[in-house]
């Protein structure tokens, strides 16, 4: 069975195709080196747990889509926006995820079997690190065909 690897390849080589990601990492948020400035855009993926079925496997996956938000020296004059890029920075992360789920619900994946069968709930984030960090969390299943046999 190589279900985990194909999900976390697809997945690999779905976010690395995007213009707003530079680097694609794997496993605990807790190993990459995020006071690299170099690796950004980074998306983050984490398998959270997999539903072995009869006919399917179901892994819960996590990926982060972050950026480092820039402040200027500017005065702030427009308390809306503020004096950084944290909004555009919101923006494209989003923007990423959101193409890349849309693909695991209609697209080339889901084609290929690698299917996400429901909405998908994205949370934001500012500052969950030690850089200035900005974007998003999207946590989903994907259902993916369970070719494991019964027989010796």
């Amino acid at each position: 069975m190589k279900g985990f690897y194909n999900v976390t390849d697809k997945l690999k080589t779905k976010l690395q195709e995007e213009p707003f990601v530079n680097t694609v990492s794997f496993g605990s948020i807790d190993d990459v080196d995020l006071d690299k400035q170099s690796i950004f855009p980074l998306a983050h993926v984490i398998v959270n747990n997999a539903i072995v079925g009869t006919k399917t496997t179901t892994f819960n996956i996590s990926i982060l889509a972050m950026d480092i938000v820039d402040i200027s020296n500017d005065k702030v004059t427009d308390v809306f926006v503020g004096n950084d890029n944290e909004q555009d920075v919101l923006n494209t992360q989003l923007a990423l995820l959101t193409r890349v789920i849309n693909d695991l619900q209609r697209g080339d994946l889901y084609t290929e079997m690698y299917q996400v069968q429901s909405d998908v709930s994205c949370e934001p984030f500012v500052d969950r690190f030690e850089n200035k960090l900005a974007g998003w969390t999207a946590s989903f299943d994907v259902v993916i065909q369970n070719d494991m046999t019964i027989c010796d």
